[in-house]
């Protein structure tokens, strides 16, 4: 009996076996208890995943090729030069109003001299330069023995080779320091000036460095700081009231050290007394003057329309600082252009630069024959 139920007992056990293994291969082949196996997407939901897989891969192309070339920086094409005879038409209109009954009258007599010197003085020639020109006019008519129509031309020479003598680049010398100051009262467009020759100086592929040292403006950094920002150059100030050698001293301290190739110093315009004001410029130019061979241009910016007042300013900036060179702004909003003449004439310094309209490109070296072609154009 005992070895009957042992069978028994055997059996079952053998049985549970048997049934506990076909479950367990059941699960693993998928059966009873497994988890769902994952279905292939249809074409609808296959379609996106392609295109996503597309587009990633293209991607990627496009990276590695990017990376495996030197990809060039735009460059921006140069401005076309503005036209001085589209410019100048206040000036001319006056210089040519004068000299229009000269054409056809034949011979050269006092009414001719006196009509020329009118047109000289109209343009805001001013007398001495007039009186200069008329003269040298008449030798050559004498000469020549020329008739009415023959003495414009003579006018014209005479007029280019009173503007031909003098160095008009603004002087710049590579590897050593380079400092152009500028002076000149307020109101002449001085900041402004500055602002549109640092961003022909940046576009060149120079760095420059501003330096604000016209403290005594109210805002006046605040806006060399603004054109600083929109033409890529860095700026040196001080405190509104600080000393301006101070910020002279540290713009070209700056510069040094971060390998700049050019400094270009605001000034103040207007201080209690002209002779403050003057000495103030002086002291600028003796620090200047410390690093020997640095300070290259001292550029008055004079407004081309207060006439022969820009004259007396030239005299008096140029006794106290040397000036030497001129910008001549909105010249192309006047009709008193001659004064280009009377500062060459009276002073003997060149007029540089000009300013002929508002845009940045529109700050032009000044070129005389492109200049007294147009005043006869």
């Amino acid at each position: 009996m005992d070895s009957e139920l042992l069978v028994v007992v055997l059996i079952l056990a053998f049985a549970v076996v048997l049934i506990a293994g076909g479950l367990l291969l059941s699960r693993r082949a998928g059966g009873v208890g497994a988890a769902p196996s994952p279905t292939a997407p249809s074409p609808t939901e296959r379609a996106p995943i392609a295109e996503a897989e597309a587009e990633a891969e293209a991607q990627l192309e496009t990276i590695t090729a990017t990376e495996a070339q030197v990809v060039e920086p735009a460059v921006e094409a140069p401005a076309a030069r503005p036209r001085l005879r589209d410019r100048l038409g206040k000036t001319r209109a006056a210089f040519a109003g004068a000299l229009g009954g000269l054409s056809g009258r034949g011979k050269v007599d006092a009414e001719t001299w006196e009509e020329l010197e009118e047109a000289l003085i109209l343009a805001d020639v001013g007398v001495p330069t007039a009186t200069r020109i008329l003269e040298d006019v008449k030798a050559r008519a004498a000469r020549e023995k020329a008739d009415a129509d023959g003495v414009l031309p003579l006018l014209k020479a005479e007029l280019l080779d009173l503007l031909t003598p003098g160095e008009r680049s603004l002087t710049f010398t590579t590897d050593e320091p380079n400092v152009w100051m500028f002076v000149g009262v307020n109101g002449v467009g001085k900041t402004t000036t500055i602002a549109k020759l640092a961003r022909q100086q940046v576009t060149e592929g120079r760095t420059v460095v501003l330096a604000a040292a016209d403290t005594f403006r109210a805002a006046a950094a605040e806006q060399l700081g603004h054109w600083a920002e929109a033409v890529g150059a860095d700026l040196v100030r001080g405190q509104e009231g600080a000393d301006p050698g101070s910020v002279v001293f540290d713009a070209m301290s700056a510069a040094t050290g971060r390998g700049a190739d050019l400094v270009l110093v605001d000034t103040a315009g207007r201080l209690h007394t002209k002779v403050n004001l003057m000495e103030e410029l002086k002291k600028l130019r003796r620090i200047v003057d410390r690093t020997p061979g640095a300070l290259k241009e001292v550029l008055l910016v004079v407004d081309a329309s207060t006439g022969q007042n820009g004259l007396t300013q030239a005299r008096q900036f140029t006794e106290a600082v040397e000036v030497t060179g001129v910008v001549l702004t909105k010249l192309d909003g006047t009709a008193k252009g001659g004064i280009v003449l009377a500062i060459q004439a009276e002073l003997g310094i060149p007029v540089k630069v000009i300013g002929v309209g508002e845009g940045a490109d529109d700050l032009v070296a000044f070129d005389p024959a492109e200049f007294v072609d147009a005043l006869f154009a």
